[in-house]
């Protein structure tokens, strides 16, 4: 027998939290999260996620052992947006037991359905501005910061309680060049010539009230996309804050037309590299091992690159590729991770593959109709 029930305190919290150690315990690529910041995601009082939308967090157990877990979201600002009666599903995690998988997300149905949500799609944890997307393709590859990771068995599992694919994302590779590519270099002194564009690095004395502009760009610049909901300020100012302790100022870039921002790159570290010594604690040496380790960090991620509908004409994405490259090859990252891009977005995965980037990972998002 499965038993599923809600979580029902802090300690059912720190055992949702904990289970994932016991599906990776044996998957060299898997990074977990610090247990202190899972703890502080999942508070209602300080997650703002929590101050417009709902979610239900659930665990399975067998004979008393843990053996899944899962979370049921209602995200309010998808559904002012969309207006398609869609819920989600996130932070799924199971032994290879199709049992434990169905129990699991017959809960977070009914959940759903008590919403009066007609269809379930994901996994998201808790949105598509969060870590998103199921792991079909590149287990062997390094897990990635702010990305998904999880054991090849599941998408099988999941096909078999009856989702179907609506979207994969693409993770790109791209590894060290000798050189920046000559073409960009070219293209980047056409853009300043005859558009007036300038591309500098973020000052950091100025981050902070900067990030409503970046909020801005980002909400605008990302409007179209498939399923793209726009952060809050609040939620933008939660990443920032998170992003600032671990973000390199020279790999940040505005691009400005006559001193106006119009477009963002953002490049971090791939500081999963470091935390995966830690094993998910700080105390009592897990900070000493990600600070020793920081140090080594060889690869980064292009987490957010963007620019203003009315600017995308310019070539900028490719001035602000030859800035990235150029900062990323002066500092000694031996590979960039450039993700994730949605399938249907051919546009950036011509401009990608342009510069020498290569899918290595997929991820996909399923969808459930609930009738």
């Amino acid at each position: 027998m499965i038993d599923v029930h809600p979580i029902r305190n802090r300690a059912d919290l720190k055992t949702f939290i904990k289970f994932p150690w016991e599906v990776y315990r044996n998957d060299p690529q898997w990074v977990p999260h610090l247990i202190i910041d899972r703890l502080e995601y999942f508070n209602r009082k300080k997650n703002p996620f929590f101050h417009h939308s709902d979610a239900q967090l659930f665990l399975a157990r067998r004979d008393g052992d843990v053996v899944g877990r899962i979370a049921a979201v209602r995200y309010e600002r998808h559904l002012e947006v969309y207006d398609d009666d869609t819920g989600f599903f996130g932070f799924f995690e199971s032994i290879n037991d199709q049992t434990v998988v169905d129990s699991l997300f017959n809960s977070a149905v009914d959940w759903l359905k008590s919403q009066g949500l007609r269809r379930m799609r994901g996994p998201m944890n808790f949105t598509i501005n969060d870590e998103c997307g199921l792991l079909v393709d590149g287990f062997d590859t390094p897990h990635v910061i702010m990305l998904t990771h999880n054991p090849p068995y599941y998408p099988k599992l999941i096909e078999q309680y009856g989702f179907e694919k609506t979207q994969d994302l693409y993770a790109y590779r791209i590894d060290r060049p000798e050189r920046t590519p000559k073409r960009l270099k070219r293209a980047m002194k056409m853009i300043e010539e005859r558009h007036g564009i300038t591309v500098r690095p973020v000052d950091m004395k100025s981050f902070d009230a900067d990030v409503e502009g970046f909020h801005s760009i980002h909400s605008q610049a990302w409007s179209e996309n498939w399923g793209a909901v726009p952060l809050t300020v609040e939620e933008f100012r939660r990443i920032a804050k998170e992003l600032k302790l671990i973000l390199d100022p020279e790999l940040i870039f505005i691009v400005e037309a006559n001193g106006e921002p119009i477009g963002i790159s953002v490049t971090i570290p791939n500081v999963n590299e470091a935390l995966k010594h830690a094993n998910g604690r700080l105390f009592p040496l897990g900070l000493l091992k990600i600070l020793w380790h920081k140090r080594k960090v060889e690869s980064v991620r292009v987490l957010i690159m963007g620019v203003l509908k009315e600017h995308r004409v310019r070539g900028l994405d490719a001035a602000m590729y030859y800035k990235t490259m150029e900062a990323a090859l002066d500092k000694g990252y031996q590979w960039g991770d450039m993700s994730w891009v949605l399938e249907s977005n051919v546009p950036m995965r011509r401009v990608l593959e342009r510069v020498g980037a290569r899918i290595y990972r997929t991820y996909r998002i399923y969808d459930l109709n609930l009738s």
